[in-house]
C-alpha cells in the first residue's frame, strides 16, 4: 500500500496577508504545495490529503485536481471549530483555528495507511520525500515513527532571527528531545540561539523540525484524547494552540513509540511574510536552472 502525502493547508495567513498556500510562486504560478506533489509523486506516494477550511474548497479544487488527474489520487477535509465531534459538549468562540495537532484529526476517517505530513508553505526537497518514503514503506509501525531532521544552517533566514525545533538524537538516531528556541540567527559567521541576553553557538549540522513527521493513523486516536485533553485546559485561553509536536513529545515520552530521525542534506525554505517571496520565488528558479524541476512543473 502506498502511502499518503497529508498537507496543512488551512491556517489563516495572517502575516503573510493574503492565502499563501495557493499563492503562485514558480514560473508558471506553481505553488509551493505544486512542489511538495510532484516529489512525493516522484518519491512513489499514492494520495494526497489537503486540510482547510470548507469555504476554500472550490478555490483548491480548481487548482489542483485537473492538473493532479491521472498522477495522484486526491482528497480534501475540513478544520472547523465544531467540538462536538470529538465528544466536548462545549461550544467556545474563537477566531483562530485550534493548532497543527487538531488539524490532523479532520483527517482521521480519510487516512487508512501510513502517512506523513507537511506544511503548505515549506519546500521540503525531493530528498526528503524519498526517504520518508522508504520508511513509511519498509520500517514504520504503531510504536515506530519518524521525523524528517533538517540541517540547521539550511533552514536559517538572511532577515532575521527564526524559531527552531532544536533536536537531541540518540547515537542510534532516535529522538530524545526538542527544545523551541525562539531566536536562532547568525552571528559573526556562527550560528546562535539567544537566550538571557546571551549568544550561544550551534554546530552547524545541528538538526532541527521543520513540521514532516511519519506516521500511522494508530496516531489519531491519541491526539484525539490529547485535544480533548487539552480543550477542557484551554477553554477560557481562546489563542491556546495544540501542536503536532506536542502529540510527538507525549507519545515519545510515554516510552511506547519511537521517532526515528531521518536526516535530509535538502535546502529547506518558507514562506512567512510578504518578503519571503522574492526569495523563495528565487530559489525555485535556481533549482529549475539546477534541472532539478522542469520550468511547466506539470507539462
Amino acid at each position: 500500500m502506498k502511502p499518503t502525502l497529508l498537507i496543512l493547508a488551512g491556517g489563516m495567513a495572517s502575516r503573510y496577508g493574503s492565502m499563501k498556500q495557493i499563492d503562485g510562486f514558480g514560473p508558471n504560478d506553481e505553488t509551493i504545495i505544486d512542489y511538495s506533489i510532484y516529489d512525493a509523486i516522484k518519491a512513489g506516494f499514492g494520495k494526497v490529503v489537503f486540510i482547510i477550511k470548507e469555504e476554500f474548497v472550490e478555490n483548491f479544487k480548481a487548482i489542483f485536481d485537473a492538473k493532479l488527474h491521472g498522477k495522484i489520487a486526491t482528497d480534501y477535509v475540513f478544520q472547523n471549530f465544531d467540538l462536538q465531534q470529538f465528544g466536548i459538549d462545549l461550544e467556545i468562540d474563537r477566531t483562530k483555528p485550534w493548532g497543527t495537532g487538531h488539524a490532523i484529526l479532520a483527517a482521521r476517517y480519510a487516512i487508512k495507511e501510513p502517512f506523513c505530513l507537511i506544511n503548505a508553505d515549506d519546500f521540503y526537497g525531493l530528498d526528503a520525500f524519498e526517504k520518508m518514503h522508504e520508511f513509511l514503506t519498509e520500517k514504520v509501525s504503531p510504536e515506530r515513527y519518524s521525523m524528517i531532521g533538517y540541517e540547521i544552517s539550511k533552514t536559517l533566514s538572511d532577515h532575521g532571527a527564526v524559531s527552531r525545533g532544536i533536536c537531541r538524537v540518540s547515537a542510534e538516531g532516535y529522538l530524545e528531545d526538542i527544545v523551541e528556541r525562539t531566536k536562532v540567527l547568525t552571528a559573526a559567521d556562527r550560528i546562535c540561539y539567544e537566550e538571557d541576553n546571551h549568544l550561544h553557538p550551534l554546530s552547524t549540522d545541528t538538526l532541527v523540525s521543520m513540521n514532516f513527521w511519519g506516521f500511522t493513523p494508530e496516531v489519531f486516536p491519541v491526539a484525539e484524547e490529547l485535544f480533548r485533553e487539552f480543550v477542557q485546559v484551554n477553554q477560557e485561553n481562546l489563542t491556546a494552540e495544540f501542536y503536532i509536536p506536542t502529540v510527538a513529545e507525549t507519545l515519545l515520552h510515554s516510552g511506547k513509540v519511537d521517532f526515528k530521525v531521518i536526516p535530509t542534506g535538502s535546502q529547506w525554505f518558507g514562506v512567512t511574510y510578504k518578503e519571503d517571496k522574492p526569495i523563495a520565488q528565487a530559489s525555485i528558479d535556481q533549482l529549475i536552472k539546477d534541472g532539478l524541476y522542469p520550468a511547466n512543473l506539470w507539462n
